[in-house]
C-alpha cells in the first residue's frame, strides 16, 4: 500500500513496484488517515508510508497501524519515505513502531529491495543512515546519547554472544555477515535477534541499533 499526499509520487512509486512481477499494490491513501483505513480494509504485506501528510502524519498513522491493529494476523511492515529534512520525524516513526527508512530519491531496485526486506521480517537499517539518525540524535531533545537505567540495565543483561551480534546489528550488519563475522549459522544470528529485541522490549532492529548507541555499544565515530 501507498501513503503519499502527492499524486504524482505515488504514481510513480506504483509505476515501480508493480514493474516487479512479485509485487501489487493493493490501494493508496493521500493522508495518515486514509493509510490507516486503508491498512485496516486491505491488510496489505508492506506500507510504504509518507512522513508529512496533512492531518494524521505518517508517524501517527504507523503508530495506529503497529499499535491498533484489529486483526489477528500480523499488522503490515511500514517502510517510512522521508527526504531528511525532518530526522526527528523519521526516529519518532520507529518509535512508533516503523520498520524501516528510505530516501525519496532512493533507486528503483533499492525501493523494491527495501520492500523485499521489510515483508520478510527484516529492518532497513544501513551504516550511513546509522549515523546520520545518530547525529540527529545527538543534537535534539527527542533522544540524547545517554540510554536510560532501564535501557542500561536492559542491554546488561545480555549474554556477551547478545551483545556481539547487536554491536554488528547497530553497524548495519546482515545476518549472513553476522554469521560469518562470529561463526554462527545464519539461523542462530536469526534466533539471537529476535532474542534481544524480546529482552530489550523493541519492536525492530533500528530500535535495537538506536538502544545499542544509547547503551555506549557503539560510539558514533565507529558507525
Amino acid at each position: 500500500m501507498l501513503a503519499d499526499d502527492q499524486a504524482v509520487v505515488r504514481t510513480a512509486l506504483r509505476m515501480v513496484i508493480e514493474r516487479r512481477a512479485d509485487f501489487h499494490v493493493v490501494s493508496e491513501a493521500a493522508d495518515g488517515a486514509q493509510a490507516v483505513a486503508a491498512a485496516f480494509e486491505h491488510r496489505p504485506d508492506v506500507v510504504v508510508m509518507d512522513v508529512r501528510m496533512p492531518g494524521m502524519t505518517g508517524v501517527d498513522a504507523t503508530r495506529a497501524i503497529t499499535r491498533q491493529w484489529p486483526h489477528a494476523d500480523p499488522h503490515p511492515k511500514v517502510l517510512i519515505l522521508t527526504t531528511f529534512d525532518l530526522d526527528e520525524y523519521v526516529h519518532a516513526a520507529l518509535r512508533a513502531g516503523a520498520a524501516g527508512f528510505l530516501l525519496k530519491n532512493s533507486r528503483p531496485d533499492q525501493l523494491a529491495e527495501a520492500i523485499r526486506t521489510v515483508a520478510e521480517g527484516e529492518s532497513i537499517l544501513s551504516p550511513s543512515t546509522t549515523r546520520r539518525l545518530i547525529e540527529t540524535f545527538t543534537r535534539s531533545a527527542v533522544a540524547g546519547p545517554g540510554a536510560t537505567a532501564g535501557e542500561a540495565d536492559l542491554v546488561d543483561r545480555l549474554t556477551e554472544r547478545e551483545r556481539d551480534v547487536l554491536i554488528l546489528l547497530a553497524k548495519g550488519h546482515t545476518n549472513p555477515e553476522i554469521a560469518a563475522a562470529l561463526g554462527l549459522t545464519e539461523t542462530s544470528v536469526r534466533s539471537r535477534v529476535n532474542r534481544i529485541l524480546t529482552r530489550l522490549r523493541l519492536d525492530n532492529r533500528v530500535q535495537a541499533a538506536l538502544a545499542a548507541y544509547r547503551a555506549g555499544l557503539i560510539p558514533g565515530e565507529d558507525l
